[in-house]
C-alpha cells in the first residue's frame, strides 16, 4: 500500500512517519514542556536550556504522527524540530492566549 503524504506534511517538510517521543514538564515554569526523541532522550538538549528548564519530570511517552492533534502546538513544528535537532521546547501560553483558549473550550461545553 503506497501512502501519499498529506499536504501539510509536504508544505512543512516533516517526516511522514510515526515518531516515539517523551514529553517532559518543567518544574520551574508551569506550561513549559520539552519533547524529545525516545531513543535519544535528553542528550541533544543544550545544557543551558536544561538549566533554565529545571530537572525534567516525565509527563508521558507518546507516539506522534503528522495526523495527530496536540493541544497547544502544531504537530508539524514538533516533528520537524525532533527530526532536525532532537528536541522541541513548548513554551507556556501567554496569559491572554490562555484565557482565549479557555473561553473557546467553555463555549464548546455549552
Amino acid at each position: 500500500m503506497n501512502k501519499t503524504p498529506s499536504k501539510k506534511t509536504l508544505e512543512k517538510n516533516i517526516p511522514e512517519r510515526k515518531v516515539l517521543c517523551k514529553i517532559y514538564r518543567s518544574p520551574k515554569q508551569s506550561g513549559m514542556y520539552l519533547y524529545v526523541n525516545h531513543e535519544g532522550d535528553l542528550t541533544p538538549v543544550p545544557e543551558a536550556l536544561l538549566t533554565r528548564f529545571g530537572k525534567p519530570e516525565l509527563a508521558m511517552p507518546i507516539m506522534l504522527n503528522p495526523e495527530r492533534k496536540l493541544a497547544r502546538v502544531d504537530i508539524a513544528d514538533v516533528l520537524k524540530a525532533l527530526a532536525e535537532q532532537g528536541y522541541y521546547l513548548q513554551m507556556p501560553p501567554r496569559p491572554d492566549q490562555y484565557m482565549a483558549d479557555m473561553r473557546q473550550k467553555n463555549e464548546k461545553l455549552a
